[in-house]
């Protein structure tokens, strides 16, 4: 069985910064990409980054020269790191991967999500 877990959320001001991470553990036997999603109150899920497993990342315009994916191969862990945050990216963050997993076949893993919130 497979699972992603995050930390690193928690309450900041605005032009703050924060680093969260997602550790994946189980019963792994290949990471593919990597990413994070995030949901707004009353939105919808959207994509953030995502990083390949040979250390390429991808940006959504709106993070975009803020915020940082990288990847520890050798942990199972992808980080990101978001710096001068805003209100808007008020969110539940969640981490992705699409994993092979011993016992199964290849499919996309979530985590339970990590909430970044904003303090006034």
């Amino acid at each position: 069985q497979v699972q992603l877990v995050e930390s690193g959320g928690g309450l900041v001001q605005a032009g703050g910064s924060l680093r969260l991470s997602c550790a994946a553990s189980g019963s792994i036997a290949s990471i593919n990409a990597m990413g994070w999603y995030r949901q707004a109150p009353g939105k919808q899920r959207e994509l953030v980054a995502t990083i390949t497993s040979g250390g390429l990342p991808n940006y959504q315009g709106f993070v975009k020269g803020r915020f940082t994916i990288s990847r520890d191969n050798a942990k199972d862990m992808v980080y990101l790191q978001m710096n001068s945050l805003k209100p808007e990216d008020t969110s539940v963050y969640y981490c992705y991967a699409n994993i092979g997993a011993r016992d199964s076949y290849t499919m996309n893993y979530w985590g339970k999500g990590t909430l970044v919130t904003f303090s006034s």
